[in-house]
């Protein structure tokens, strides 16, 4: 039978480098380009068949980048098992909040989160700020995937999650039937399986 687990992932980044845009490419393979701030954060989720038949289900938080929400960061990616950190390669000063937001999941995140370093809007290479050297450098540096993306035209976009997917670990762990209200147990940090009898039932999309 082939196995289905469960993730919680988080977007971080500044306000207007695409956050948004990126998961709704995931998630509905659509683009507007008219789309408003995130106020707080969006809930999102979608699935990823990978190649040994495991289908990874993400829970994905899209949190706001404004500077008033980023007290409520922290609410979205505690327990997360996995985040992308997004900038816009056309704002050499997005990469630097990413770096920033980088530090902050290295110290308060979970240990073994699986961190994503996304350089959005590559169809704008013209006026390209961050060089792909730079952005590479540094994830290598701080043990980091990486990749560019555009949300607009969805190149990278389906890539880059699928990567998390298979990076992710593919067995769950024995307290997986853990409640919501248990953050601190092992579920949180390695999945749930969703083939485990009321598995389904203990996950829930409050359980920030």
């Amino acid at each position: 039978m082939s196995k289905q687990l469960q993730f919680k992932l988080v977007l971080l980044g500044e306000s207007a480098v695409g956050k948004s845009s990126l998961v709704l490419r995931f998630v509905k393979d659509q683009f507007d380009d008219y789309r408003e701030s995130t106020i707080g954060a969006a809930f999102l989720t979608q699935t990823v068949a990978l190649d040994d038949g495991t289908t990874v289900k993400f829970e994905i938080w899209d949190t706001a980048g404004q500077e008033r929400y980023k007290s409520l960061a922290p609410m979205y990616y505690r327990n997360a098992n996995c985040a992308v950190v997004v900038y816009d390669i056309t704002q050499s000063a997005s990469l630097e909040k990413a770096r920033n937001w980088i530090r902050e999941l290295q110290r308060q995140a979970d240990p073994s989160i699986v961190i994503a370093l996304c350089g959005n809007k590559s169809d704008l290479a013209a006026r390209r700020q961050v060089t792909q050297e730079e952005a590479q450098k540094y994830a290598e540096e701080e043990g980091l995937m990486w990749a560019e993306t555009s949300a607009k035209s969805g190149e990278g976009v389906s890539d880059i999650f699928t990567a998390i997917a298979k990076k992710l670990p593919t067995t769950a762990p024995p307290a997986s039937r853990a409640g919501p209200g248990r953050a601190g147990t092992s579920a949180g940090r390695t999945g749930v399986d969703l083939n485990r009898q009321g598995a389904g039932a203990s996950t829930e999309p409050c359980n920030c």
